[in-house]
């Protein structure tokens, strides 16, 4: 599969919440922060289904992820989104003062199948 190039949105998921402890193991976060979502129409493009592994590359890193599509109009196409964290802290240039929120909301990536 050819690289393509999407606008990835990082951004907190409401089963986030506002912290860690609140009814959230700690494998559930891990697990949620490491997957991107892709509009169906994208996935159903590029040969991908739900659980296949990315990687996404930025001027400022590089992560590999999971995939996962969202539901039918959240996202347009050529949009992604990445939940906060240690995968989305590595394609970003900065954040707003340590919080992992970046200072920019839509990010340049290149997606590639592994």
């Amino acid at each position: 599969m050819p690289r393509e190039t999407f606008i990835l949105i990082p951004g907190r998921t409401s089963r986030q919440g506002t912290s860690l402890n609140v009814s959230k193991l700690a494998g559930e976060y891990i697990d949620e922060i490491s997957t991107v979502f892709l509009c169906p129409e994208d996935m159903r493009r590029l040969g991908l289904i739900d659980g296949d592994r990315v990687r996404l590359r930025s001027d400022q890193g590089i992560a590999e992820v999971k995939c996962e599509a969202a539901k039918p109009g959240e996202l347009p196409p050529g949009v992604l989104f990445l939940p906060y964290g240690d995968a989305s802290s590595r394609l970003m240039s900065g954040d707003t003062h340590g919080t992992g929120m970046p200072t920019s909301k839509g990010i340049d990536v290149e997606l590639e199948k592994l």
